[in-house]
């Protein structure tokens, strides 16, 4: 009888195990690379609630989000006003809008997500005119992919990862 009983506690511990261990996996979750210019950080919080911090930010700070899929946000911030220094930069936005085009993307498991942000300048926004140029991460970007961390791992029972 106590042989029955251990086996039967042993199968169920290594069920538990195995169940623990497919769903960290999460073969749903696509691989990301890090293209040059781009900014990354390890978040301790799963995609969901990177997701739900990215959007509700940008709620919070008057941005636009275009798209809100399940890896992957992007928002859009108008520049208002004469800027000289993306103007020489860039040429002038002078047929449209001009904006500053954010996406983050993200993979993970429940407790690592890898957030990925990359910008643009989109001159002409909207218009047949419309032209897109690439941004480099600074630290003013990286502050803000810090400040996703901070707010994802707020809401999360992970214990924090370094980036």
């Amino acid at each position: 009888m106590r042989h029955i009983v251990f086996l039967s506690l042993s199968a169920f511990a290594l069920a538990a195990c195995q169940s623990s261990q497919q769903s960290s996996t999460r073969p749903d979750q696509p691989q990301l690379s890090v293209p040059a210019g781009a900014q990354s950080i390890n978040i301790a919080a799963a995609p969901e609630a990177v997701r739900s911090a990215l959007v509700a930010g940008a709620q919070e700070k008057g941005t636009v989000v275009l798209q809100n899929e399940p890896n992957m946000v992007v928002m859009e911030r108008t520049m208002t006003g004469e800027n000289p220094a993306l103007d020489s930069e860039f040429g002038p936005s002078d047929n449209g809008q001009r904006v500053i085009r954010i996406r983050v993307r993200f993979s993970g498991a429940a407790c690592q997500t890898l957030a990925v942000q990359d910008l643009a300048v989109i001159n002409n926004v909207r218009t047949a005119l419309e032209q897109s140029f690439v941004l480099p991460g600074n630290p003013n970007t990286m502050q803000s992919l810090q400040g996703l961390k901070s707010r994802a791992e707020r809401s999360s029972s992970c214990p924090p990862v370094s980036s």
